[in-house]
């Protein structure tokens, strides 16, 4: 089984399965295409953690657990770049989280869900064409 290196968590036995693509990457982090998710027990979340960058992950939510109206509406230029159709309903949806100094300040991107074909193990960033959904949703309020 490999290992990666990761800042929060040491050294982490990953399997080949936790391994997602991002044709275009993460918005802002283009050029880094792979990562693992990193799921740990009894948590709503997940790590999304760069396969090359050790000090490059994102906190995962799904957006559900807290919002559970949360409607994904994306473009069919995100869903060709997971090549899945948005009609069928095994895709898997996140929304990056943000903490800052104060936890309880904690937010969701909501305007920009990561949408992931768990049997092509391939990821998309994609903005929602909802204007109702912000970039800082909070969370906590939610649950």
């Amino acid at each position: 089984m490999p290992a990666i290196n990761t800042k929060n968590f040491g050294k982490v036995d990953v399997e080949e399965n936790q391994r997602i693509h991002f044709k275009a990457g993460i918005l802002g982090f283009e050029e880094n295409k792979d990562y693992y998710l990193i799921i740990k027990e009894d948590s709503p979340f997940i790590w999304l953690q760069s396969a090359v960058n050790e000090s490059l992950a994102f906190v995962l939510i799904n957006p559900y657990i807290f919002m559970p109206e949360y409607k994904l509406k994306v473009s069919a230029s995100d869903w060709n770049l997971i090549e899945m159709d948005p009609d069928k309903e095994d895709h898997l949806v996140f929304a990056i989280v943000t903490i800052p100094g104060n936890p309880e300040e904690m937010s969701a991107n909501l305007q920009g869900p990561v949408i992931i074909n768990p049997k092509k193990k391939l990821g998309v960033q994609a903005i929602s064409l909802d204007d109702q959904y912000h970039i800082k949703h909070p969370i906590l309020p939610a649950l």
